[in-house]
């Protein structure tokens, strides 16, 4: 079943097409990648299926429900929630001022505590900074608290865009390994990724984005074997 679903997306800056008419879907339980070089229109389709970015036409829905005009605060209170590009972190705040940010659509304090404490075992290192000022963080340290942030949430669906952006080699390899525990627990997961490799080892199911066109799918393995994607975006 699928949980998002986006048909004939538009999205224009001024008179210049930025996606053109482009259709996907995540089924539930999948994780499916959305890979593409810099400025194919990444960020953009993530920006605009979240609500940030208005779309000139297409339709989004997301758990059976049409969101395309749907306010992004909404949006996350329906069960989709983003981890977008560069962390975007809350920088002056402590690392557990920015998990309760995260968590403003709940009003449980038990139900905050519980999730708190899953983050804290699933990322051990924030649990050692919880009253650091986000902005001291390391790079990895602070995609860790922006993965953390949106995951509690609870969210159906958790859209990452760039997650590996500007992150030493051993810091992508621990990241990649979180994103599979996710997966395992049962979170469902758009990953845009710039890194083909790791993105599509991972993956389920995999889009090639090129400037603003999807030009090919299939699975995670069906990509990594294709000659076209080995070319362009696997260095072989």
């Amino acid at each position: 079943m699928a949980l998002l679903e986006v048909k004939d997306l538009e999205v224009y800056y001024g008179v210049i097409c930025a996606l053109k008419g482009i259709s996907f879907q995540v089924n539930e339980g999948e994780i499916v990648a959305l890979i593409g070089a810099n400025g194919a229109g990444k960020t953009t389709m993530m920006q605009s299926v979240v609500g940030i970015i208005p779309k000139k036409s297409g339709v989004v829905t997301f758990d059976g429900t049409d969101i395309t005009k749907t306010p992004c605060h909404k949006i996350v209170k329906l069960g989709m929630t983003q981890v977008p590009e560069g962390r975007r972190i809350f920088q002056e705040l402590t690392v557990y001022e920015n998990l309760m940010m995260g968590a403003f659509t709940k009003n449980d304090q038990k139900q905050f505590k519980d999730d708190l404490d899953k983050m804290f075992d699933l990322f051990p290192r924030l649990k050692e900074r919880r009253n650091q000022i986000a902005g001291t963080l390391s790079g990895g340290e602070q995609q860790m608290l922006a993965m953390s942030r949106a995951l509690m949430s609870n969210p159906k669906l958790l859209m990452l865009d760039e997650p590996s952006m500007g992150l030493a080699p051993i810091l992508v390899d621990q990241i990649f390994d979180i994103i599979k525990e996710l997966h395992k627990a049962g979170t469902t997961i758009l990953l845009v990724e710039q890194n083909a490799n790791k993105a599509l080892q991972i993956a389920d199911r995999a889009y090639v984005l090129e400037t603003g066109s999807i030009m090919l799918s299939g699975t995670g393995a069906e990509l990594a074997q294709s000659d076209a994607v080995r070319k362009a975006y696997l260095g072989g």
